[in-house]
């Protein structure tokens, strides 16, 4: 069975990058008919945020990335926070203390600077293991009791060539002078991720590794822990880092990007966001930009990753959000895509019905790129507008007509509108095009002119289905208050 994880550090807000490295061991276990795994490595606790694991559960839930191990569903490998973990650390630890591959380090913090320093001088990169400690001879018994003693314990390295595959970046190998005496216990007795995260993969059988290219630099470490603890390579996977737009660097919060809960609040759809960023650095070779999750799952394949860097492009989510706006209200519906909508009216739309907000959505949503465009787009549906007589008259259709001629042309439209039998769209279309043959305007000044009387909004839906939303009292309310408007200018 394909097993695969995602092990974020609930360390703060999550990125799009956090997320794509959960949307791609997903759609893996998915495929295969495995299993995705939920773990949280919170080991650093300097850095521990009260509130992100709920924050990281709450975002997967969102884009549907369900796990089948791990918090709240717990499961056979529990417990899934590291720092409950411990003894289990502890007992793989001991192993290689005992095969002679670890050993306590009582060495002080201060004089590992003094390596560091001394080595930078010296203009060679820094390994702990060229200033390895006597310690590191210790028997077995002697560095139990300096671990007991709150000392660190480090992975006794045998430097020598490694290479492996890589399913993303192809075959690669490295020499040994990166491999280094790494720490594996840390002076609060927890683990490092180094050390953890290789334990917590082999205890939970995962098969397939995937993560950030970051990662690779440490890899010949990795691979000596895997060969002194006698496990079985899995699958790695290093995803490509997620650039900035210029394309010259990895994505940051300064280069525009902000977090998922952001996006979410901005009235992003997870269908759109889970599109985007698994589209994102991978496609299946065809045309096809837009998939359900059940078609990502299909369609994904581990060798169409791509191998380097993918720009981030926030006008691409947009689009992405836009099209899938029009798929739910096209093929679900427009209750679907209401029930989508619930956190995004404006305030002037809290005292009116389901039903009148669903006739507003249902005309106005094929011009949403965010459901967050609904407090702008939508709110003189609900509330007059402010009448903005230089929009109205410096409007480039209107600003050629005289307001002795807007009075007029408004005159006849509310005459007209005041002798409909039946407010309906069909009949207020045919009205407004027997309007355009008596006044003879042209379908830009007339359209203009009552549809900024109206709205005063820089966008509104066809005129004839605006009108019908509204209602004959309020169309006209508001038609006569610009005609008066205008007559008291002109006098």
């Amino acid at each position: 069975m394909i097993v695969t994880r995602f092990a974020p550090s609930p360390t703060g807000y999550i990125h799009i990058g956090n997320v794509r490295s959960a949307i791609y061991p997903y759609l893996i276990a998915r495929q295969s008919g495995g299993k995705f795994i939920l773990r949280i490595e919170d080991t650093d606790q300097a850095r521990f945020v009260e509130g992100a694991t709920e924050l990281i559960e709450d975002t997967l839930n969102w884009l549907t990335l369900e796990w089948d191990e791990g918090p709240v569903v717990g499961g056979p490998n529990a417990p899934y926070f590291q720092s409950e973990r411990r003894e289990i650390y502890a007992t793989w630890a001991k192993k290689l203390i005992e095969a002679g591959r670890a050993y306590a380090d009582p060495t002080p913090a201060e004089e590992v600077q003094k390596f560091r320093e001394a080595d930078n001088a010296a203009k060679i990169p820094f390994l702990f293991r060229n200033h390895r400690p006597a310690a590191a001879d210790f028997t077995p018994e002697e560095t139990l009791k300096l671990w007991e003693a709150g000392n660190p314990i480090r992975f006794k390295s045998d430097p020598k060539d490694y290479s492996w595959h890589d399913d993303v970046m192809g075959d690669l190998s490295t020499g040994p002078e990166v491999c280094d005496d790494i720490i594996l216990i840390k002076k609060d007795g927890l683990p490092t991720y180094n050390f953890a995260h290789i334990v917590d993969d082999a205890e939970m059988g995962v098969t397939h590794i995937a993560r950030g290219v970051e990662y690779l630099s440490s890899m010949p470490n990795y691979l000596a822990l895997y060969e002194a603890l006698g496990l079985e390579r899995p699958h790695f996977l290093s995803l490509p880092h997620i650039l900035a737009p210029t394309g010259n660097k990895k994505l940051g919060k300064r280069d525009g990007a902000k977090s998922v809960t952001e996006y979410r609040a901005d009235g992003v759809l997870p269908e759109a966001l889970l599109n985007y960023l698994a589209c994102l650095g991978w496609n299946d070779g065809t045309e096809q930009e837009i998939y359900t999750k059940d078609e990502l799952i299909k369609a994904f394949s581990i060798n169409r990753i791509q191998n380097s860097g993918a720009r981030f492009d926030e006008t691409k989510i947009l689009w992405y959000n836009g099209m899938w706006i029009r798929k739910i209200h096209d093929e679900q519906g427009n209750d679907a895509l209401y029930e989508c909508t619930q956190d995004f009216w404006p305030e002037s739309a809290a005292s009116f019905s389901d039903e009148y907000k669903k006739k507003v959505l249902d005309i106005i949503y094929d011009r949403l790129k965010t459901l967050g465009d609904l407090k702008t787009m939508t709110n003189y549906f609900f509330a007059d507008p402010n009448l903005d007589m230089d929009l109205l008259i410096g409007n480039k259709f209107l600003k050629k007509l005289s307001e002795r001629e807007l009075i007029d042309l408004l005159s006849a439209v509310i005459d007209k509108l005041n002798s409909l039998k039946e407010w309906s769209a069909d009949s207020l279309q045919a009205t407004f095009n027997e309007l355009l043959e008596t006044t003879g305007k042209k379908p830009a000044e007339l359209f203009s002119l009552v549809r900024i009387s109206l709205s005063f909004a820089p966008f509104s839906p066809a005129l004839h289905l605006t009108c019908e939303v509204l209602g004959r009292d309020a169309t006209l309310a508001r038609l006569n208050a610009v005609r008066s408007a205008l007559t008291n200018d002109l006098h």
